[in-house]
């Protein structure tokens, strides 16, 4: 047993991840979609750059050194998506037969193959082995329930007047919208087209009769397609003073961007234990803790770049065919921008017949506090007029998670376990896809 846990981790250990096609990570990549002049800023206007001295020094009042709003809209899209990569589910630490040892001799405390997200108390019974393979598909679709295919951004023009005379006390400030090239604005349609394939070896050892250990390794493959359609909306006045190409006379008001890549490598590698505290004939209560590190890699969307550390405490039961269990926990999460959660799983597992079982399950992970992950608010223009612009059709939302979990576990003549399943998203916060399916091996012996 020592050697396969050794040898997994020396797995990880050699297995670098393949960089994306091209240059730079995904995540870079997400960024260059806001780069509309090669080697510049992201909303840096090249062809205002370009341009007589009249109009050269408009060309970085959009950029987000000059405007905080523009830069953490920006931040908010790439940290949204790296971040929830990283946090898929893991499969449960225990598959198949349980035991204990009475006087020597194994007693089965558990007839049921197990759920497949959801984690049950009972373990497997010192010097048995739990192994197996999953492969998790899922296409992301949504961001806080906006599809990925139609986000709206607005970025607005640096109050050029503000900010400087602001910081003088008893000084008249020039109000937002003077001079009136500061209702320019630069509309946005960004789509996203994100692929995840999660491979996850994992195995689990009884090292005594109530403490189980383990580790798990996933491989993780990321593709992603990015456009954005970039539009200078211009207030008024007899010339451009913002524009993407072109001269101020005959300006080019609009322009797009295109990226692609694929990253392959290993993923975030956890590992577990479960201590069992009480057990009867019917009940069994476990706690289990295990640690996430960021051995995969955030700027290829691999893994999410901080360590993420879970403890749970599980209640199981048994009547007959039909084995109930709840999961109540919590998750930290290291990053700065980073949120912990409350976790809450409940959920069965039930025996069919002697070669097929059906696990349901229903997983949550509630957000603690407030999001991290900041928009910036409404942006209100004084003049010509009081109007207000929106900088998003993104939500202003918790980022709460809530999936059913829908599968099957049929056990082959030899005693593998064939694993099917479905987990689908019952609400819409964070980044989701609209299904993920699991398929699977396990083995218990």
């Amino acid at each position: 047993m020592r050697h396969t846990l050794w040898a997994l981790v020396s797995l990880a250990l050699a297995v670098t991840p393949l960089p994306a096609q091209g240059s730079g990570g995904l995540r870079d990549k997400i960024s260059q979609l806001f780069i509309f002049t090669e080697g510049k800023d992201p909303l840096f206007l090249g062809g205002t750059a370009g341009s007589d001295s009249a109009t050269a020094l408009h060309a970085d009042h959009f950029v987000p050194a000059a405007n905080a709003d523009n830069g953490s809209l920006i931040a908010f899209i790439s940290s949204a998506v790296s971040q929830n990569v990283g946090n898929l589910p893991v499969s449960a630490t225990s598959g198949g037969s349980t035991f204990r040892f009475e006087a020597g001799v194994p007693v089965p405390t558990s007839g049921s193959p197990g759920a497949v997200f959801g984690e049950r108390a009972p373990t497997l019974g010192r010097g048995r082995v739990f192994v197996g393979v999953n492969v998790n598909r899922l296409h992301f679709e949504t961001l806080r329930g906006v599809s990925l295919n139609d986000i709206e951004m607005t970025f607005t023009h640096e109050n050029v007047t503000g900010p400087a005379c602001d910081s003088i006390v008893g000084t008249s400030c020039t109000p937002y919208g003077v001079p009136t090239h500061e209702n320019d604005v630069i509309d946005l349609r960004l789509a996203l087209d994100i692929d995840m394939t999660v491979t996850s070896f994992f195995v689990t050892f009884g090292l005594l009769d109530r403490v189980d250990i383990g580790v798990s390794l996933p491989i993780v493959s990321t593709s992603l397609l990015g456009t954005s359609n970039a539009q200078i909306v211009p207030f008024g006045g007899t010339t451009a003073q913002h524009f993407f190409g072109g001269t101020a006379a005959n300006p080019e008001l609009s322009t797009s961007r295109f990226v692609e890549g694929s990253a392959t490598g290993v993923g975030d590698i956890a590992t577990r234990l479960k201590v069992n505290l009480t057990r009867s004939d019917r009940t069994n209560f476990s706690v289990l803790a295990d640690v996430r590190f960021p051995t995969g890699s955030a700027d290829d969307l691999l893994g999410a770049g901080h360590v993420a550390a879970r403890g749970l405490g599980i209640l199981s039961a048994r009547f007959g065919a039909f084995s109930p269990h709840a999961n109540i926990g919590y998750l930290y999460r290291a990053g700065r921008s980073q949120t912990s959660a409350v976790l809450t799983t409940v959920g069965f597992d039930h025996v069919m017949a002697p070669w097929a079982a059906i696990a349901v399950d229903l997983v949550s992970e509630l957000q603690v506090g407030e999001s991290k992950l900041r928009l910036p608010g409404t942006v209100t223009y004084d003049v010509p007029f009081h109007r207000t612009v929106e900088p998003t059709n993104i939500p202003r939302e918790r980022d709460d998670i809530v999936n059913g979990s829908f599968g099957f576990k049929f056990v082959t003549h030899s005693g593998i376990i064939l694993v099917a399943n479905t987990l689908w998203p019952l609400n819409r916060g964070g980044l989701r896809p609209n299904l993920l399916w699991t398929a699977g091996l396990e083995y218990n012996f």
